[in-house]
């Protein structure tokens, strides 16, 4: 399965009720959207036909985030018959806005992605869905952080690693799609700072030159699953509704974490 096919698959299965998208080059991905959305990049030339109400952000994500309510164009105005007709909650203007599915791919290098899901977490939740493209590099050259290569996923796959050593209380799926993966997050905590508080221990360690050590781990593949085995696995109803009536955390979590370790998972 093609990356795009997987994240229209994703737009089914979460039944999102927006989307954040980092990094839209011609806005095939956007163009999948049918809910309110917000779509960040500091050089967007968008060829596709969009379809969704969308806020199209030139600007790097860095100084998106840095914004006073970022994600204001989702949380709709103080009519709540108005947010009923342009998607939003009737009541939304009064509500913490939190992102249901979001897609990183901004700049390929490590520390713009770390920073990108840090910043991306801040405004999630439990049941939110986080994917981050370009996992999976066919080869060290393609893994490099200079490009010199026509296809070019550069040093994000790290991201991997770091949130399994400094994050354990996520869930994170690789997940096998071509032509270079993806990872999708599951159990986003707002409130946790580990990754901002150990941020330049993580940047001394693996902010390195080329040529980069990808593990054969993920040149080869291992523990990614077929995207088709997260699609149809028996967990996203149950995600829903929970979402959708605001479980909190410390009722939803756990439930959604043991069924997750049924897909096959890396933590």
């Amino acid at each position: 399965m093609k990356r795009h096919e997987f994240l229209r698959a994703l737009h089914k299965a979460s039944a999102n009720r927006n989307y954040l998208e980092i990094g839209v080059n011609d806005g095939r991905s956007l163009r999948l959207s049918r809910v309110p959305s917000i779509a960040v990049d500091p050089a967007f030339k968008v060829v596709s036909e969009l379809k969704c109400d969308v806020h199209l952000v030139k600007a790097t994500s860095d100084d998106f985030f840095a914004r006073d309510n970022p994600l204001a164009h989702l949380k709709g105005g103080r009519h709540p018959l108005r947010n009923l007709r342009r998607g939003r909650s009737p009541v939304g203007h009064w509500r913490r806005t939190t992102l249901d599915l979001s897609f990183i791919d901004g700049m390929h290098l490590f520390e713009y992605a770390l920073r990108d899901f840090m910043n991306v977490e801040k405004h999630s939740d439990w049941s939110s869905v986080i994917v981050l493209d370009d996992m999976l590099p066919r080869s060290v050259d393609e893994a490099a952080r200079d490009r010199h290569t026509t296809a070019w996923t550069g040093d994000v796959y790290k991201i991997t690693e770091v949130l399994a050593r400094h994050r354990p209380d996520l869930v994170t799926i690789l997940v096998d799609t071509q032509p270079t993966g993806q990872l999708v997050i599951f159990g986003a905590d707002p409130d946790n700072t580990v990754l901002h508080d150990k941020y330049d221990e993580i940047m001394a360690e693996y902010k390195v030159p080329d040529p980069q050590k990808v593990p054969e781990t993920i040149l080869e593949r291992a523990g990614a699953v077929p995207p088709e085995a997260l699609i149809e696995a028996g967990f996203w109803r149950p995600l829903v509704q929970a979402r959708n009536r605001g479980l909190p955390r410390r009722l939803g979590w756990e439930p959604l974490r043991r069924a997750l370790d049924q897909v096959g998972v890396s933590r």
